[in-house]
């Protein structure tokens, strides 16, 4: 890992390229039909205009997010703004 441009790896990071290196991820079987469950999960905010904003939660409520992300396949921002987007429309 490059330290030595402007960016640090996080501890999450260091973590999962360790278990990268020691052959601990599988590819999943059928990708392609992953992929297209993940875009159909974003829906058209995948490809729509975005705001960055910040935000700040609980160290548990955030680590619990990120296991259940984890365990979907897909990025942690991502389920969060699908959460927020589904609440908002009044799916949730």
């Amino acid at each position: 890992m490059n330290q030595s441009n402007k960016f640090k790896d996080t501890e999450e990071e260091i973590y999962m390229f360790k278990e990268l290196e020691k052959g601990n991820f599988k590819s999943l079987p059928d990708v392609e039909n992953e992929k297209n469950r993940i875009k159909k999960i974003m829906g058209d905010n995948f490809y729509s205009e975005k705001k960055i904003i910040n935000i700040r939660l609980l160290k548990r409520d955030l680590e619990k997010i990120k296991a259940i992300a984890i365990k979907e396949g897909i990025p942690y921002q991502v389920l969060i703004r699908s959460v927020i987007h589904k609440y908002v429309e009044g799916n949730l």
